[in-house]
C-alpha cells in the first residue's frame, strides 16, 4: 500500500529520495490563459460563462444575495454552528496576538524612521469547493484579515449543482457569522481572474489569497504582479517524524487523514523505528478499508508522494524532514516539545499525541492555510501580516541631514550617481 524508503546508513541528500507530489503549473497555463484573458474583456458574463462550463452549472447571479446569506445561517446544523463559533473565537486569539503597532526609531537627533504597518485596502479571499466543503478555510482566510483592518474583502467559492448554483450553503453560513456580505459563486481561474481585473459586479481587489487547486495557482502566477498573492498552493501534505514511542494507531490515522484531501495528497512517515513502520502498516491496512473515502485515500497513500522513511536516530530524522519542509509536520516522539523546538523548516508543527492535524486544520486557533511543496524552508503560512505593508515614513531635520551628507554624498558617487549627490548637495550651498 505504501512504499518504504530506507535511508539507515546513507548520506544521500533527502531532498533527492524523498517522494513529494509533481505538479507541473506550467502545463495548464495554455488552459488558464484564455479564461483569464476572457474575464479581463468580458466581466461578469465571461465569469458566468466559465463556471457554466467547467462547474456544470450557471450561477443565478455572480454575487449571493443577502437573503441567501441569512437562509444558510438560519439552515446551519447547530453543532456545526457551535463549532464555527469556536474556531472563530480561538483564530480570532491567536490572530489578535499577532497585530503590529507603528515602530518609530530615532537613528540621531533629528532623524527618525517610522515603520508603519497599513493594511491592503481590498482582498479576494477564495475558498475551494472541489471534493470537500471548507468553510474553515473561510475562517483562517478572514479573520486574519478582519484583524489586519482589511476595509473591504470578499469571498469567492465555486457554484454547487446541488444547491443551484451558489455555493455550498454552509461556506455561506460561515461567511455570515464572520460578516462577510460580499460573497460570489465563482471557482477556478475565472474567480482569481475576477479578483484581478475586477467585473461589473465585483470591485477588483489588490491581493487574492486562499488555497485552490492547479487552475486556481496558476491563475494566480500569471496574475502576480496585477494582484498580491499569498502562494502557489500545491498538493497539501503530512510529515510524521516518529520514534519506537509512537502510537501506531494514532500515526496511521493521522497519515489517512491528510491521504483524504484528494488522490495527489502525501503522506510521508520519517521513523527510527522499523517495528514502528510495520504496526502502521498493519494499522493502515485496518483503517483505510473501514474509513468512508477508501479508494481516494488508498491512491494517495500508494502514489509517489507518500512513504515510510526510515532513518538511524531523530538527528538523522530532523535533517530528513528540515529537507522536506512540510506543510504539516507531527512529532511523536519521546521529549516532542524538545524535538519540535529544533525543526526549522516546516509550516505548522504538531507536538505530541494529542495534537494531531485534524485539530489545526479547525479550532488550534492557528492558521491552516500553510506552504506547501517544500516552500516552508523560506515562507510562512496566512498570518495577519500577510495583509499588511510595512512602509517607511524617514524624517530627518536640516541638522540631521547635515550630518551624514558627506557619507551619503561619498557613497553616491562611489556608484557612479552624482545627481544623487548633488540633490544632498544643493541643500547646502548658498541659495539652497
Amino acid at each position: 500500500m505504501i512504499r518504504r524508503i530506507d535511508l539507515r546508513g546513507s548520506d544521500v541528500d533527502p531532498r533527492d529520495v524523498l517522494p513529494r507530489a509533481a505538479v507541473d503549473v506550467e502545463s495548464v497555463l495554455h488552459t488558464v490563459r484564455p479564461i483569464v484573458e476572457d474575464v479581463h474583456q468580458r466581466g461578469t458574463e465571461a465569469v458566468l460563462a466559465w463556471c457554466e462550463r467547467l462547474d456544470g452549472v450557471r450561477p443565478p447571479s455572480l454575487r449571493v444575495p443577502q437573503k441567501a446569506l441569512d437562509a444558510a445561517l438560519a439552515g446551519l446544523d447547530p453543532g456545526v454552528r457551535e463549532a464555527l463559533e469556536e474556531a472563530i473565537r480561538r483564530v480570532r486569539i491567536v490572530h489578535e496576538e499577532q497585530a503590529r503597532t507603528d515602530i518609530v526609531t530615532t537613528v540621531v537627533p533629528g532623524g527618525t524612521v517610522t515603520e508603519r504597518f497599513l493594511p491592503v485596502e481590498r482582498v479576494g479571499l477564495y475558498v475551494p469547493g472541489g471534493r470537500a466543503v471548507y468553510p474553515s478555510s473561510v475562517v483562517m482566510n478572514v479573520v486574519p484579515a478582519q484583524v489586519a483592518g482589511v476595509a473591504s474583502f470578499a469571498v469567492a467559492s465555486p457554484p454547487q449543482k446541488d444547491f443551484g448554483g451558489l455555493p455550498h450553503p454552509t461556506i455561506l453560513a460561515a461567511c455570515a457569522l464572520l460578516g462577510v456580505d460580499e460573497v460570489y459563486a465563482a471557482g477556478g481561474a475565472q474567480a482569481v481572474a475576477m479578483f484581478a481585473y475586477g467585473t461589473e459586479d465585483c470591485a477588483p481587489a489588490v491581493m487574492v489569497t486562499g488555497p485552490g487547486n492547479i487552475y486556481v495557482t496558476a491563475a494566480k502566477r500569471l496574475l502576480k504582479g496585477r494582484i498580491g498573492i499569498d502562494s502557489e498552493a500545491g498538493p497539501t501534505e503530512i510529515a510524521i517524524l516518529a520514534d519506537s514511542t509512537a502510537v501506531a494507531s494514532f500515526v496511521a490515522a493521522d497519515l489517512i487523514s491528510q491521504a483524504e484531501h484528494d488522490v495527489i495528497a502525501a503522506s510521508v512517515l520519517v521513523t527510527t523505528s522499523e517495528e514502528l513502520a510495520d504496526a502502521v502498516e498493519a494499522e493502515l491496512a485496518v483503517q483505510v478499508p473501514a474509513t468512508k473515502h477508501t479508494e481516494r485515500i488508498a491512491e494517495a497513500l500508494a502514489g509517489p508522494q507518500s512513504g515510510i522513511v526510515l532513518v538511524d536516530d531523530i538527528d538523522a530524522g530532523l535533517r530528513v524532514v528540515d529537507a522536506y519542509a512540510a506543510e504539516h509536520l507531527e512529532i511523536h516522539t519521546a521529549d516532542a516539545r524538545d524535538v519540535a523546538m529544533r525543526v526549522r523548516n516546516a509550516g505548522a508543527i504538531f507536538v505530541g499525541s494529542w495534537a494531531p492535524v485534524s485539530l489545526g486544520d479547525y479550532a488550534a486557533g492557528s492558521n491552516h492555510v500553510l506552504p506547501t511543496g517544500g516552500c516552508a524552508c523560506h515562507s510562512s503560512g496566512l498570518s495577519v501580516q500577510t495583509f499588511l505593508r510595512g512602509i517607511h515614513v524617514v524624517d530627518y531635520d536640516q541638522a540631521a541631514l547635515r550630518g551624514i551628507a558627506d557619507h551619503v554624498v561619498a557613497l553616491a558617487n562611489a556608484e557612479d550617481l552624482p545627481g544623487h549627490a548633488a540633490a544632498v548637495e544643493v541643500r547646502f550651498t548658498s541659495g539652497g
